[in-house]
């Protein structure tokens, strides 16, 4: 999928149109599948809010948001969903994959952002990425497109490797592409794959303890579902105690303590998702503006957990770092 124009700018503070009323406060309802955090602006999310303040807009003067969280429970999501709608919210956004379908299904009018998903052509969600149609528009991640590279960063950092663990969720269409991508780099590369499903708590609990049965060498997590979001931190900490090289397509997961990521940002996506509002709020239609896709992937490397798990990063591996977590 590489349809997308570039990436947004940053703009002075917003001019009203037939789009925007005069001293009306924009009611936006922000939907994610994961925990809510003790402090909104020290996490992940604080990326939206950040968007809007760049744009210009003032929270509790332009823009109110109203927001909901699954608490790593997808089956919450659709009545958090319809929660939103009786709240009375101007625009939804879908703070990840999995609350997409959600709010999708109820409702075909109320405009739709998502602040990131895989392969929404592929799954159904949008007609194309030039022309969404409907009431949806927003950011495609490109989790699919880097798992290639993610397997190809892994044997370089850990020597001999021959066994990946892969933790998907196959219930969500959204992590789909992912493993897909991942097995058919896996077999040019002599690897074999090992995926294991992660629908909830107790799988990615018991999920280490298949990997290890399996004699996986290291972890490449797809997705951004609510549960492995939810749950980023205790999937480190037992990749750790079970001695396991990670890779993540998300810098948040090195941050809590993953080895590395190639990918993106969820704060940037978050902080990006502001652009399309900003574009509803003056008027335009979800249908008519184009989903886009990050262009640029970083590597991030966290060399407190490669000391932790007695690897050697190497020169060459190092020199393809923008990232490094000390």
């Amino acid at each position: 999928m590489r349809e997308a124009p570039g990436r947004p700018h940053s703009a002075a503070r917003p001019v009203a149109s037939w789009g925007q009323r005069p001293g009306k406060v924009w009611r936006i309802g922000f939907l994610a599948g994961g925990a809510r955090p003790v402090a909104l602006e020290s996490s992940q999310w604080r990326g939206f809010p950040q968007g809007m303040r760049e744009l210009g807009y003032v929270e509790g003067r332009d823009f109110i948001i109203e927001w909901r969280f699954a608490e790593g429970r997808p089956e919450r999501l659709a009545g958090l969903a319809a929660d939103l709608l009786r709240a009375k919210v101007d625009i939804v956004v879908a703070g990840n994959p999995q609350a997409i379908r959600p709010v999708q299904e109820a409702s075909s009018s109320m405009p739709i952002v998502m602040a990131i998903s895989t392969d929404p052509v592929g799954t159904g969600i949008i007609a194309s990425l030039s022309r969404p149609g409907g009431n949806i528009t927003g950011w495609a991640t490109s989790a699919d497109d880097t798992a290639p590279k993610q397997l190809e960063l892994l044997a370089m950092a850990v020597p001999n490797l021959s066994r990946v663990g892969v933790l998907w969720n196959p219930d969500e269409p959204n992590s789909t592409p992912v493993p897909k991508t991942a097995e058919a780099a896996a077999s040019t590369a002599g690897l074999q794959l090992v995926p294991v499903d992660t629908r909830n708590l107790q799988d990615i609990q018991s999920a280490f303890d298949v990997l290890t049965k399996e004699r996986a060498q290291a972890l490449m997590v797809g997705g951004a579902g609510g549960v492995v979001v939810a749950q980023r931190e205790l999937i480190v900490d037992l990749a750790l105690r079970n001695r396991l090289p990670t890779i993540f397509a998300y810098r948040e997961y090195v941050e809590s303590g993953g080895l590395m990521s190639y990918g993106e940002s969820f704060q940037e996506f978050n902080r990006r998702t502001a652009f399309y509002v900003d574009k509803i709020i003056k008027g335009a239609k979800p249908a008519d503006l184009p989903v886009q896709q990050p262009t640029r992937f970083s590597l991030t490397i966290n060399l407190k957990t490669a000391k932790v798990l007695g690897l050697t990063i190497s020169p060459n591996l190092f020199a393809l770092a923008e990232g490094v977590i000390e």
